[in-house]
């Protein structure tokens, strides 16, 4: 039931009343951040147009139809078996399909796929929902072959494209659909819920809730003993450039951050150190702890904002965007990173 899924409930009043009205739209885009439930609401929606005993308006989450809907398992990804994400994915429901990317693409077979399935009359459903999960992932040859189904919609089908990059959609599939823009959960009710639902202790929760950024998804896979690990070695990267000026220090840290086991994760390790960075900025700037991120250590963050100024460490933020942009043409990364953390100790 919606009621059960945390955050925008402006979205969950919305589509219960177009339903209501019998005014869902035929094709729809759910946009927003990573991890805010937008797949969830989609299967939620296909819940509603299947469920045999509505209740105000929500699917009741009990009947047989309601819990034949759910996530839909997908097969591995490898280059052996591309033929297999050609076509729509099925679970227990038979009127409930999604599309996946195969690596990097939604292939063109599989919206075509979903074209004729789409066609077809609901076998006992109000109607079929056809959620195409990172719908931002297709190709020109893809994208346009969905353009076609837009345009002469089946009245018994909807469609859910799911993506947290709206703008990389074409926009004349944009201007055929009915966008709902998803927030992030707000930081208080998304820790109550990691308390409450999840049993974590307020510590652990707080800091959950903060760096996830309104992503449930993400607040719900991290690993915290790690996550601190982590954040105290960028920690000490600041205070190395900032306070001791160690440049033989953070080269250091550049060789470990680059080292082929860590590599996939320096863009992760930069987006953390940005909001340390930030953090340290609002102290500076501001003279309180109000809205940072990392609350748990504001008193490593007010010395790391006594060591410099706003001004430089705005510069540094802009530094990590730079780079962080950087990677999308390939920048070399371990030459970046020793650039960065040069001009931080500047």
């Amino acid at each position: 039931m919606f009621k059960d899924i945390l955050g925008n409930d402006a979205i969950k009043a919305s589509l219960i009343r177009l339903n209501a009205g019998g005014r869902v739209p035929n094709a729809m885009i759910f946009s927003g951040a990573d991890g805010v439930g937008k797949k969830l609401f989609a299967f939620e929606l296909a819940r509603i147009f299947a469920c045999s005993e509505l209740v105000n308006g929500e699917a009741c989450g009990a009947c047989s139809a309601c819990r034949r809907i759910g996530p839909i398992e997908l097969p591995e990804s490898t280059d052996k078996n591309k033929d297999k994400f050609a076509r729509v994915f099925f679970g227990e429901h038979l009127d409930v399909g999604m599309a996946a990317a195969y690596k990097r693409f939604i292939l063109v077979d599989a919206i075509r796929d979903l074209e004729a399935q789409s066609r077809y009359k609901p076998y006992e459903a109000r109607a079929r929902t056809f959620v195409v999960d990172d719908a931002d992932r297709m190709n020109d040859a893809a994208s346009n072959a969905l353009l076609k189904t837009l345009e002469e919609p089946a009245e018994t089908s909807r469609i859910v494209l799911v993506t947290s990059r709206p703008a990389a959609l074409l926009p004349t599939i944009r201007s055929r659909c009915q966008t709902f823009r998803f927030a992030p959960v707000g930081r208080g009710e998304l820790e109550r819920y990691l308390i409450e639902k999840r049993s974590l202790d307020t510590a652990d929760a707080g800091l959950a809730a903060s760096v996830s950024e309104g992503s449930v998804g993400t607040a719900l896979t991290l690993d915290l003993p790690d996550l601190r690990e982590r954040r105290l070695r960028l920690v000490n990267v600041l205070k190395a450039a900032f306070e001791a000026r160690d440049v033989v220090g953070l080269l250091r840290t550049s060789e470990l951050l680059n080292e082929a086991k860590n590599k996939d994760n320096l863009e992760a390790e930069l987006k953390m150190l940005l909001t340390l960075v930030r953090d340290a900025w609002l102290i500076a700037a501001t003279g309180t702890h109000e809205n940072i991120v990392h609350a748990d250590i504001a008193a490593d963050l007010s010395a790391i904002a006594s060591g410099t100024d706003a001004r430089c460490l705005a510069r540094a933020m802009d530094e990590i965007e730079t780079l962080r942009a950087g990677f999308a043409v390939n920048v070399n990364r371990k030459v970046g990173t020793d650039n960065l953390f040069l001009k931080m100790a500047a």
